[in-house]
């Protein structure tokens, strides 16, 4: 293992960048060290927002922090560069398409076109073995 620290590039909000195969697998650890980090957090917010009856005057507080860490999260994969689809879901823009991830996935393994979304992923491998993207080899 190199002892060079990595430089990652931060964009600005919404304003998502095109990743070669190769450009999402480098960032991938960190985003998902970022996302088991969120979703340890939302947890237990999530477990006692469950155990509350509506009428607790806790509801309000615990939601306000439930919303906080979710916001916090889509934050940060936005100035990584990846477009937020949902709760633990995100996507990398390829030019062609997204490669989709949804959190525990342990690395990035599926596919969508602009048109479609996480219901017709298809695993990345049959991609590239069809299509043989650009964006798969630089």
């Amino acid at each position: 293992m190199s002892s060079a620290a990595q430089i990652y590039q931060i964009t600005a909000c919404n304003d998502p960048r095109v990743f070669t195969m190769s450009e999402a697998e480098e960032l991938f650890p960190l985003m998902w060290k970022i996302t088991e980090e969120a979703y340890r957090e939302l947890e237990p917010v999530r477990r006692a927002l469950e155990a509350m009856v509506p009428s607790n005057p806790q509801v309000r507080k615990v939601e306000k922090h439930y919303e906080a860490v979710v916001r916090r999260w889509m934050g940060k994969m936005e100035r990584l560069g990846l477009v937020v689809k949902g709760l633990w879901l995100a996507d990398f823009d390829t030019g062609d398409g997204y490669l989709c991830w949804k959190f525990p996935e342990l690395r990035i393994a599926h596919f969508h076109s602009y048109h479609e979304g996480f219901g017709a992923r298809r695993p990345l491998q049959d991609i590239i073995e069809e299509l043989d993207p650009d964006w798969a080899h630089l």
